[in-house]
């Protein structure tokens, strides 16, 4: 088996994970191996970050990455970035955007973020969700300006529900994503006042879906397919996790696989 191939399906496995590996399969083959190998990056990282290792060692982890996606663009792939290399080529990835995703894994590093104010949690948005986003639209071939807009809007929408979904298990890394001023203003950490700062959060978060919907709905249909999946799937996540609220116990929410398929194939065929 060449080396490519087996590259390509360490790529794909990896990004197996991801909450969106389902509206990536719909895309034709060059887009979608490109979308693999972006989530099999952030997948690595991801795991620096949120591995139990010394800070120092994870952040030479990470600052081994940088060094790797530099080389991306000195034509100097290492092993590991074979498969990225050939997204970089095709897609014209931007350096910057890697360099951002590194950089939101790096703040989980630094220190476990408890509480933070409102411009580091939307920097943490951007670095870690709309950066990827920045990526991805220019695999699907958006318009420059359009697509960037799209990534700020929809990045920031899943990063904060996925924020609101995990804090139970983000708080067993000592983490807490949920903004200060809102903790503060709420006064005190019982579950109404958790319920109040969340609710501010589920606000801002579907403020930002709705403005990620009229991009998408001016855009050209081929180019949003994937992006409409995450949407509407994420979108369902939330509205779930605001049924459920957010007293104890917060029992997971998940979105059962035969409504998934039937998101991806109301959008796959247009």
């Amino acid at each position: 088996m060449a080396l490519a191939d087996t590259s390509d399906m360490a790529a794909a496995a990896r990004a197996s994970g991801s909450s969106f590996y389902n509206a990536m399969r719909i895309l034709p083959r060059a887009q979608r191996d490109a979308m693999f190998e972006i989530y099999s990056f952030c997948r690595q990282v991801d795991d620096i970050a949120d591995s139990s290792g010394p800070r120092g060692e994870r952040r030479e982890q990470l600052e081994r990455w940088r060094a790797d996606v530099d080389g991306l663009y000195a034509n100097k792939s290492s092993p590991r970035t074979q498969g990225l290399a050939v997204a970089v080529r095709e897609f014209g990835l931007r350096r910057e955007d890697f360099h951002a995703v590194i950089d939101g894994m790096e703040m989980d590093v630094l220190g476990d973020i408890r509480a933070p104010d409102g411009a580091t949690l939307d920097l943490y948005c951007n670095r870690v969700a709309s950066a990827v986003g920045r990526l991805s639209v220019r695999v699907f071939g958006m318009e420059e300006q359009e697509g960037i807009a799209l990534a700020h809007h929809l990045g920031r929408a899943l990063q904060l529900t996925n924020i609101l979904r995990d804090l139970d298990e983000d708080a067993t890394f000592g983490r807490l994503y949920l903004p200060a001023e809102a903790l503060r203003a709420a006064g005190i950490t019982a579950s109404a006042a958790l319920g109040r700062v969340c609710a501010g959060v589920v606000e801002r978060a579907r403020e930002h879906f709705a403005q990620a919907d009229k991009i998408m709905a001016r855009s050209a249909r081929r180019t949003v397919r994937a992006p409409r999946i995450m949407a509407e799937a994420y979108r369902l996540i939330l509205d779930r996790l605001v049924a459920r609220g957010w007293s104890h116990p917060r029992p997971a929410i998940h979105l059962p696989r035969s409504r998934l398929v039937w998101i991806i194939l109301r959008h796959a065929f247009i």
